[in-house]
């Protein structure tokens, strides 16, 4: 049977429009907190370094506790995780929305990073059972169109609010959207775990990821304002990785570890992992960079930024469903590595063609469509590409693992573009050129890494098992 003859039943489309829902919410936020990176900082009169834990701090709340919150649906159920975690990411969303200080906003952050944990790990493993094995790509696609949306939605909506009222009105936003997730939630969603999961986490384990990640992140956030040789910075740097391979090492002795290591003898999951991390490294950290150019060095008002950001989402949302339909026929090798390789060559154009000459729509436009070409081809089709042979009943803690490796790499890739920029000069092009090359090699890493190692063809097709060969006629 082909995947386009296998039937989707109802119920999928319903618990898909769920999850899409705090897809879209999510990209809402990060896109929005993007644009409204200035203002917060003009507000609080606050450092670009200090406040690049706004974006960080979330992103490695969320690295942190993927994986708990994973093997935690796994065991207990994914609808009985993934809704109060909701709760949680509208919590932390007013807190935001109310800060009176950057030190409050950023622990706003945090609580908004701890229920974006626990949505992104049982989000998928909510939903991705209803659906067919053969036809999963489809619903992460729409999903990654949902994305995109929001990307688009974000700078646009975002910069509205921050013109009319000021940038907490994009974290109210949150709320409302919350609220209706926790309204239909309950009757469209269907309970499913792991019948083998024990439900033990390694709380040890989570404790010294946390501070492995922080401690790296520190070290590069901080690398402008105390200097690269900075015994405190080396010191950092040296802490994060010794405890990262602590975590490592303790995840293959214990029965039940954080990091669960077999998931790694599936070569698309291994590979998607590490090309998923270069991949991440520019993600994030490109449309910081670009609300930079535009604001603090093209001096734009913020309603225009938001409509200059607008083009290239719009873009990636109409491809990223067809991205996901090639992926089930294909597979997802050389679609992940076109799309990295159309992403790399919008950014190299960026850091060759743009100056400090405001060139809006002649040529940050344009070229930001090429971007979104491989944004669309990119997105959620990472997502799909992990679990592609992943079984079903490991789908949370698999996706958990993924995401975690993501969402750190993304705050490191925002850590990196603050030290870049803050390193040319405050009102310099010279750090945002840096930081576009930055994002470009990383994107082209990402598709060299994707279309050496992805096994090729569909998931269907590698289960398949192989011909048998006929004796040969005598």
């Amino acid at each position: 049977m082909s995947p386009a003859d296998e039937s989707i039943p109802t119920r999928a489309w319903w618990a898909l429009l769920v999850t899409t829902l705090v897809v879209f919410l999510a990209v809402i936020n990060l896109s929005s907190v993007n644009v409204a990176f200035p203002s917060m900082r003009q507000d609080f009169g606050a450092t670009d370094t200090q406040l690049s834990w706004v974006i960080s701090g979330y992103n490695l709340v969320v690295g942190a506790f993927l994986l708990a919150a994973g093997r935690l649906s796994d065991s207990i159920g994914r609808k009985r995780v993934y809704l109060p975690g909701v709760a949680v990411f509208a919590v932390g969303s007013a807190i935001c929305a109310l800060a009176p200080s950057s030190l409050a906003l950023i622990a706003g952050r945090l609580v908004q990073g701890l229920g974006g944990a626990i949505t992104i790990a049982a989000g998928f493993a909510v939903m991705l059972p209803e659906f067919p094995a053969s036809r999963r790509s489809t619903p992460i696609g729409i999903a990654g169109a949902a994305g995109a949306l929001g990307a688009v939605v974000g700078p646009v909506v975002g910069s509205i609010l921050i013109d009319l009222f000021s940038w907490r009105a994009i974290f109210w936003l949150n709320v409302p959207l919350s609220l209706i997730v926790l309204a239909i939630g309950p009757r469209l969603l269907r309970e499913s775990k792991n019948p083998d999961a024990t439900g033990q986490i390694d709380w040890l384990g989570v404790a010294i990821g946390t501070a492995g990640v922080g401690s790296v992140m520190l070290a590069i956030t901080q690398t402008d304002a105390w200097g690269l040789g900075d015994v405190r910075v080396i010191a950092a740097a040296v802490i994060g990785v010794v405890l990262t391979m602590l975590l490592v090492r303790r995840s293959r002795v214990r029965t039940e570890p954080l990091l669960d290591l077999d998931l790694f003898k599936y070569q698309s999951f291994t590979s998607t992992n590490v090309a998923g991390s270069l991949y991440g490294l520019g993600f994030a950290s490109g449309a910081l960079v670009s609300s930079l150019l535009l604001q603090d060095i093209w001096d734009l008002p913020v309603r225009e930024v938001g409509l200059a950001f607008a083009p290239a989402p719009v873009l990636a949302a109409i491809v990223s469903p067809f991205a996901g339909r090639w992926a089930d026929r294909i597979g997802h090798r050389w679609i992940l590595a076109i799309g990295c390789v159309f992403c790399a060559t919008g950014y190299a154009l960026y850091a060759l063609v743009l100056d400090e000459a405001p060139a809006v729509w002649n040529q940050f436009v344009p070229i930001g469509m090429i971007t979104g070409v491989g944004i669309g081809l990119t997105v959620a089709t990472w997502a799909s590409a992990g679990i592609s042979d992943i079984p079903a009943a490991q789908f949370g803690t698999a996706g958990a693992t993924f995401n975690t490796v993501r969402q750190v790499m993304y705050g490191l890739g925002v850590s990196i573009v603050i030290a870049l920029v803050a390193a040319g000069g405050e009102g310099s092009f010279v750090g945002i050129q840096r930081a576009y090359i930055f994002i470009a090699v990383s994107y082209l890493a990402a598709a060299l890494m994707v279309g050496l190692t992805f096994p090729s063809g569909s998931a269907r097709d590698r289960t398949q098992p192989a011909p048998v060969a006929r004796p040969a006629a005598r």
